[in-house]
């Protein structure tokens, strides 16, 4: 038998403690039976925390995907999509990026949606993405932590930050669903939704549940051209 094909996701920076925290979020799909390969991209920085150094991985992770022969589908799990329009040009296999997802996703189960972001100047990437999605009316806040994607991994400090400032998105900025900006993020979903009483959209899960059902569905964002001789 042919070997099943997988969604493959793409972490674009070069931690695999986030891998393996994205990893693990996303293993409550994997009981719907596409296998799911979660794959960190070594020429990345160890966490993306600018523009440029999301521009940076872009090619790099072109070349990754292109190499992953068993793909069905891909994520790429950085909050600032990153590539997310050069891979669909690459492919006609479906392309989800984790901060488009996250978005969809919690205008589904909230009027006004919060962002936690890990650092200030994240915030006018994610601005920009808003704007061209149409949904900066239904934006409540954007607040950022305050720290880097290397500070996530320390498990008191991030999570006394998440919760202060999902509280401040709820209270002062009339947020009724939060989304966690980051991919670094995603093992505090649980913790966050039972401090702040909010749904919680964590974006890898977002993304993943979206392509595998783009999967199954067999739809994507281009139809596979056909070349003739």
């Amino acid at each position: 038998m042919p070997k099943p094909k997988s969604l493959i996701v793409i972490n674009p920076n070069s931690s695999q403690t986030v891998t393996d925290a994205i990893d693990l979020a996303i293993n409550p799909l994997r009981r719907f039976g596409t296998p799911v390969r979660c794959l960190t991209l070594a020429e990345g920085p160890l966490g993306i925390e600018s523009q440029k150094q999301a521009d940076l991985t872009i090619a790099p992770m072109l070349a990754l995907a292109k190499a992953q022969t068993d793909a069905a589908g891909y994520v790429i799990a950085c909050f600032g999509d990153p590539g997310l329009y050069a891979l669909r040009d690459q492919t006609p296999l479906p392309v989800v990026g984790i901060q488009q997802a996250a978005v969809m996703t919690a205008l589904t189960l909230g009027q006004r949606f919060g962002v936690i972001a890990i650092l200030p100047n994240s915030i006018p990437r994610h601005m920009r993405a808003f704007g061209a999605m149409g949904v900066l009316g239904r934006l409540a806040g954007d607040r950022a932590l305050g720290l880097t994607v290397a500070d996530l991994a320390d498990e008191r400090l991030s999570l006394e930050a998440m919760i202060a400032t999902g509280c401040k998105l709820r209270d002062e900025d009339g947020a009724d669903v939060l989304i966690m900006g980051c991919a670094g993020m995603a093992r505090y979903r649980g913790a966050l939704e039972t401090a702040t009483g909010l749904p919680v959209v964590e974006p890898c899960q977002a993304a993943a549940s979206m392509a595998l059902g783009q999967i199954a569905l067999n739809l994507a964002h281009k139809i596979e051209e056909t070349h003739h001789a």
